[in-house]
């Protein structure tokens, strides 16, 4: 199982040196905070859909899948995942979903 670690307070340390450094570091911090959270969304919802697969739950999983599936076509548009990554993701979840169906 996974242990929570602590996020420390760190002190700002500047490496820019001019503006438009500035500008970037300020940029790849908020671009970085977006993609995390992102991220964590989308293996949210792979993990409702997989929760639902292990319950046997036919109806909840088909719903999950539902929702996951276009949340996963659009981080591949946004670059956040790679294409084929989504699409890996997909099918094995399409599959896992349509063994309860048997």
């Amino acid at each position: 199982s996974r242990t929570l670690i602590k996020k420390e307070v760190q002190e700002e340390i500047l490496l820019a040196t001019h503006k438009s450094a500035e500008k970037r570091d300020r940029q790849s911090k908020a671009r970085r905070e977006r993609n995390v959270a992102a991220k964590s969304a989308i293996k949210t919802k792979v993990k409702v859909v997989l929760a639902a697969v292990e319950g046997k739950d036919k109806e909840n999983s088909e719903k999950a899948l539902k929702a996951t599936i276009p949340a996963l076509f659009k981080a591949a548009s946004k670059g956040l995942i790679h294409k084929k990554n989504a699409s890996r993701k997909i099918s094995r979840l399409t599959k896992k979903v349509n063994t309860l169906q048997k």
